[in-house]
């Protein structure tokens, strides 16, 4: 069965790059040729999607927003949310001589790892239509984001151990009020910085941007004991954390 899924896979995203020149293309005909349904290709793409095999999607596939949709929505999610938070915890138990100088760290994305844009995605059919910016922008500015719950939690559990929080965010320099008057409201308090991007940095791929934040924290002698993110962007790249811990999140891509 395993292998039947993945060579559906890979011939549906083999057609799938080719689809706009196939015009008679269906994605029912390939699972029904091949066997498997539409639910195990949706639930493929989502697990492929988290293990970053599938990058710079634009949208989320059409035959699988509902899918995506349930997905975010479901306790499943939040027990594999609640999940990596919990091995961080284990992590932070075993791993770290912290030495109290004040200069032990930790690093957070914000969006969909301290808050969430699912309430604004619910209502942009999961991923489904193209994102965007300037809409999603006017949305963040109300400060009216919740709390990722089990990583507020989390939050505080590593402030208390007196690590200094950086938050480092792809969001612009212009909507840094409403980014802090979010968190706050919703418990989030006492970080040490908050970096968004700034002018010069817009034009650059988040991956370069946020590692370039991290070379500046490790060039002032920070030791960055782990970075939480949603997206692959906020954790690969160069100085790299002695741990990483991904949330999940099919719902965009940002590179």
């Amino acid at each position: 069965m395993a292998r039947n899924v993945l060579i559906l896979l890979a011939l549906i995203m083999s057609l799938f790059a080719g689809s706009a020149k196939a015009g008679n293309w269906n994605i029912l005909n390939v699972i029904k040729q091949h066997g498997g349904s539409l639910k195990t290709y949706c639930e493929s793409w989502r697990m492929n999607v988290e293990l970053n095999n599938i990058r710079d999607f634009k949208v989320v596939p059409q035959e699988c927003t509902a899918f995506i949709g349930k997905y975010m929505t479901s306790t499943q999610y939040r027990s594999d949310a609640h999940r990596a938070v919990e091995e961080c915890r284990v992590y932070l138990r075993s791993c770290c001589s912290f030495k109290g100088d004040g200069k032990d760290a930790w690093v957070f994305d914000v969006d969909d790892t301290l808050i969430s844009t699912l309430p604004y995605f619910k209502k942009h059919n999961f991923g489904g239509d193209e994102l965007n910016a300037t809409s999603l922008e006017a949305w963040m500015r109300k400060s009216k984001q919740p709390a990722m719950e089990h990583t507020l939690d989390l939050f505080h559990e590593i402030r208390e151990r007196g690590v200094k929080i950086f938050l480092i965010s792809s969001r612009k320099e212009s909507i840094r009020s409403y980014t802090v008057d979010n968190l706050i409201n919703v418990g989030y308090y006492d970080w040490h910085k908050l970096f968004l991007r700034g002018l010069d940095d817009e034009y650059k791929q988040v991956q370069a941007y946020k590692a370039e934040i991290r070379q500046q924290l490790v060039n002032e002698g920070y030791r960055i004991w782990g970075i939480m993110g949603d997206q692959w962007s906020s954790l690969e790249g160069l100085p790299a954390a002695k741990r990483t811990f991904k949330l999940p999140n099919s719902l965009y891509y940002i590179s």
